[in-house]
This record gives C-alpha cells, sequence and structure tokens, in this order.
C-alpha cells in the first residue's frame, strides 16, 4: 500500500513537470508539524506581545487576536485550495506560475522568498533575545561578563550561533526534521498548557474579564488609536500567525501531499490560533502590575516596555516558576526557527530548480540523503545579514530593527499569498481544483482574504514610533521601520532585472520528467 501511494505522489508530481528528487519521509503529522512549528505560539505570542501591548493594549489582544486569527484562517482555506491542486515545493510560486504566467511567478516567488528569509530572521533574533536572559537568569555573572555587558552584542552573537545550529541540523537529514517537528508539536502543547497553568495558579491576584477586554493602553507616540494606533497592535496576530506556507513548500517530501498539504495549512492555523488565544488571555489576567509593564525606564523595567518578560516576572516572581516558563519559551522558539529555516530552503531549492535565482545552479543541489544542502546554507547567511541593523539600539529603547524585520517578513510573505489567491479568484470555474475544495465558496473567500493582506501590508509599512517619521523634529534613522525599504527597494530592483534581463530568458517553471 506504500508503494502504491509513494508511486501516486510520484505521478503527481510527474504531472506537474518534476521527478522526485527529495526524499519523500515526512508523514502528514510531520507536515502539520512544520507549519505549527513555524506559526509557534510559544514565539509570536512572546516575542511580539510587546508591539500590541505598547499600540492598542489588552483591546488589541483580547479582540484583535480572534479577529484578526478568523482572516488568517480564511486565507488559510484558500491557499489549502491551490495546494491540493498543485502539490510541489515550489508552492506559492508554482501556484502564481500557474494561473498568471511567468511574470507572475517570478515576483510572488521572489515575495515569498523575502519573507522566509526574513521570518528566520526574526524567529532567530527573538530566540537569542530569550536565551540571552534565561543565560543571564541561571549565570548570574553572565551579563556583565559575556561581550563586556553589551546586551546588544550579546544577543547578536547568540542570534549567530543558534543560526549555525540550526543550520547543521537542516544539513544533517530530512528524516531527523520530520522528528525535530514531530517533537516540536508536543512541546508546543504541553509547554504552552504548563504555561497557562502557572499564570492560573501561581499569581495572588488577577485582572478583571472587564479590564482583559475593554482596556486600551497607547505608548506608540501617535494620537490616532482606532484607525491608526490599534492596527499596529495587530502585527502580534499577523506576525504569529504566519510561514503555513511550509506545509506546501514540503509537498515533495510528504506523503499524500495533495491532502497532507491542504489540511496542513489550515489545520495548523486553526489550532494555533485557538492555543494563542489561550496563552494570551493567560497572560493578560496575570498583567496586574501594568505601570511596571509598560514602562520604558531602566530602572523599573529591564526588559523593555510592554515586555512579556516583565509580566511574567511580576506575575510569577523571579524563582522556579519563572525560569521554567522562560525555558519552555526559548526551546519553543530553537523549534520554530529550525523549521522556518526548512520552509525556507525548499523555497530557495524550487526557485532556484527553474533558475529564478542568481547562482541557481549551486542552490539546486541535493545530496545522497535528499537535503539541499547549499539552499540551507544561503538561507541562513541571507537572514544574517537583513539582521545587521540590529547591532544599532533605538533612542526609544524598544527593538525597532526587530519589528522592521517582523513587518518585512508579515508584507512579503502575505503580498506572496495575495497574487495566487487573486489569480485562483480570476480564473472563476476554469480552475481545475485537487482533491480538497473551497466548491463555491473561493468566490467570498478569495476576495476577503486578498482585501485583508491588502489592508495590512498598507498598516505595516507605516511608522512605528514618531521618531522613525520622516519631518518630524526628533527623526533617527534607527526609529525608522526599514520594511518599506527592504520589500520596496526589492520590487523596485525586481522590475528593473525583469525588464532589463529576467523576461527574455525566465518562462516559469521548467520541467525535470
Amino acid at each position: 500500500m506504500n508503494i502504491e501511494h509513494h508511486a501516486d505522489d510520484e505521478r503527481r508530481l510527474a504531472a506537474l513537470g518534476y521527478k522526485q528528487e527529495l526524499s519523500r519521509t515526512w508523514s502528514a503529522f510531520s507536515n502539520f508539524a512544520i507549519s505549527f512549528s513555524i506559526i509557534s505560539i510559544l514565539a509570536g505570542c512572546f516575542t511580539t506581545f510587546a508591539q500590541a501591548w505598547n499600540n492598542g493594549g489588552p483591546v488589541a489582544i483580547a479582540i484583535g487576536w480572534p479577529l484578526i486569527s478568523l482572516f488568517i484562517l480564511i486565507i488559510g482555506f484558500c491557499m489549502s485550495e491551490l495546494a491540493s491542486a498543485y502539490p510541489t515545493s515550489g508552492g506559492i510560486y508554482w501556484w502564481a506560475s500557474r494561473l498568471g504566467g511567468a511574470k507572475a511567478g517570478f515576483y510572488t516567488g521572489w515575495l515569498n522568498l523575502i519573507g522566509l528569509v526574513s521570518v528566520t530572521a526574526s524567529v532567530g533574533y527573538g530566540a537569542a533575545s530569550f536565551l540571552n536572559i534565561v543565560l543571564g537568569t541561571f549565570f548570574p555573572d553572565y551579563g556583565t561578563s559575556f561581550m563586556g555587558g553589551d546586551y546588544i552584542k550579546q544577543q547578536f552573537t547568540l542570534f549567530v550561533v543558534i543560526i549555525l545550529l540550526v543550520t547543521l541540523i537542516n544539513i544533517f537529514s530530512s528524516q531527523l526534521l520530520a522528528i525535530v517537528n514531530n517533537i516540536s508539536v508536543w512541546w508546543h502543547v504541553i509547554g504552552a498548557a504548563v504555561v497557562v497553568g502557572l499564570l492560573i495558579f501561581v499569581p495572588e491576584k488577577h485582572q478583571s474579564i472587564d479590564w482583559v477586554f475593554t482596556t486600551q493602553i497607547n505608548q506608540s507616540g501617535f494620537s490616532n488609536y482606532w484607525f491608526y494606533v490599534l492596527p499596529l497592535g495587530f502585527l502580534l496576530t499577523q506576525y504569529t500567525i504566519t510561514g503555513f506556507d511550509a506545509s506546501a513548500h514540503l509537498s515533495e517530501e510528504t506523503k499524500g501531499a495533495h491532502m497532507s498539504a491542504a489540511r496542513g495549512i489550515w489545520q495548523s492555523i486553526f489550532y494555533s490560533a485557538v492555543g494563542g488565544y489561550i496563552l494570551l488571555l493567560a497572560f493578560l489576567f496575570a498583567a496586574t502590575n501594568v505601570d511596571g509593564i509598560s514602562s520604558f525606564d531602566p530602572k523599573v523595567n529591564p526588559f523593555g516596555g510592554g515586555s512579556v518578560i516583565m509580566l511574567l516576572y511580576s506575575a510569577l516572581g523571579g524563582g522556579a516558576a519563572f525560569k521554567l516558563v522562560m525555558v519552555i519559551t526559548t526551546a519553543g522558539q530553537l523549534f520554530c526557527v529550525t523549521a522556518c529555516l526548512t520552509s525556507c530552503s525548499r523555497m530557495v531549492f524550487a526557485f532556484s530548480r527553474d533558475g529564478a535565482v542568481p547562482g541557481h545552479k549551486t542552490w539546486r543541489k541535493v545530496t545522497n540523503n535528499g537535503t539541499p544542502k547549499n539552499a540551507v546554507l544561503i538561507s541562513s547567511l541571507l537572514g544574517v545579514i537583513l539582521t545587521l541593523p540590529a547591532l544599532w539600539k533605538s533612542p526609544t529603547g524598544a527593538p525597532t530593527a526587530f519589528y522592521a524585520v517582523v513587518s518585512v517578513c508579515v508584507i512579503s510573505l502575505y503580498l506572496a499569498f495575495l497574487i495566487p489567491i487573486y489569480l485562483r479568484l480570476k480564473a472563476g470555474d476554469n480552475f481545475k481544483p485537487g482533491e480538497w475544495t473551497l466548491g463555491s465558496k473561493y468566490k467570498w473567500m478569495c476576495t476577503v482574504a486578498v482585501l485583508e493582506i491588502a489592508i495590512i501590508s498598507v498598516y505595516f509599512i507605516l511608522p512605528f514610533a514618531p521618531a522613525g517619521t520622516p519631518g518630524n523634529k526628533d527623526f533617527t534613522w534607527t526609529a525608522v521601520n526599514y520594511a518599506p525599504i527592504v520589500t520596496g527597494g526589492s520590487l523596485i530592483l525586481l522590475w528593473i532585472w525583469w525588464h532589463l534581463s529576467v523576461k527574455k530568458w525566465f518562462t516559469g517553471p521548467k520541467t525535470t520528467v
């Protein structure tokens, strides 16, 4: 039976123009697991909590999370239908090419690639910041002795070490990665449950339901709460629940991918949305030291204004419970960055296989154990380069460079999602669906998905602070949200490259059968 299924998978792949090169050893659960690991409620809910706290407060979390999660689930359903019809490692890029031609595929592929590099970078840097605090908690002399006590250099050094570690894991074998991601799922489920339990039983008092669902906080420096500040807080949800396209990118390594990848996409979104909401509500009910959490004064809050670490420290104290939570989230983030690099490298491999990446002959090579080693290496290197601005400290004390990388990730990935979803909507009944299909519901779902992505893409290129707004008297480049520079600049370069060269030789996906 397994041989028959494997033959069916190879036939489907051959029908799309590719021979089986990668090792097809992943189960349906492993496919779900990689997207669930990349979404990682133990990463996004912790590392970008401050973005929502400072830009909207509890309202941005208690009401914003389920609202935005619903929109993301609709986006996921639209992508699941495409993944079922076209189960290839190229994923989104391949879908756009099939539905809109080589030009659509080219731009989609590069947006997806930029987004995957930046999600690897942002998760890796977020993990480094938490690991830095964990080491300082367990080793009191670490904070002042390592790198001369300069926490920015400490975090960047740990970031590079983490990237090196997950690079080695990704190079080793595809089977090892599947095992790591399977473990990751249970770590996230059990770990999140432990964190919620501690936040329920350890604190002596909790906030009221009314406070959790109605309290507004605005520490952005901007005045328009409902139409500017609050939407910036939604970055927490939009960033946390992303990267689920990994299920599509691992199609060529998954058994029965035409169904497994489709389910992996929407199920990873749904379960992460539910689990993440429970976790975030536990944070908010335990947030009784509001002034301490909100403070940007290092003497009051050494972790930065709005930091979930200060919330946890206030609620749990600095003892065993706090340390356990920090270890749980840090390990979860390491699982997450491992999965992010896997997804990114598969996109590099698939895009290079079709000749769309400079040096493509190098990046498309596969080792004897079925791993695209060179694609893994270049993905890691690009992630480190993108994060270099984090070496410069923002004058506000907020990790502006980190949130900028987060914005690059969200905008690039979701714009890449938008193109094939729009093209599928445009194709109408001419689209030939796979076994997993939306039926006639694609019309309103694809429309909602396109509109939501268009709106958030505008918001997340806007300044996060007045000091990052051109023309402001306190303007400084270290406070700038460089997402529009990276994403917009990349699109301009791609446009120039397309018209000067690419359109003459790039014809979209190539056949290797």
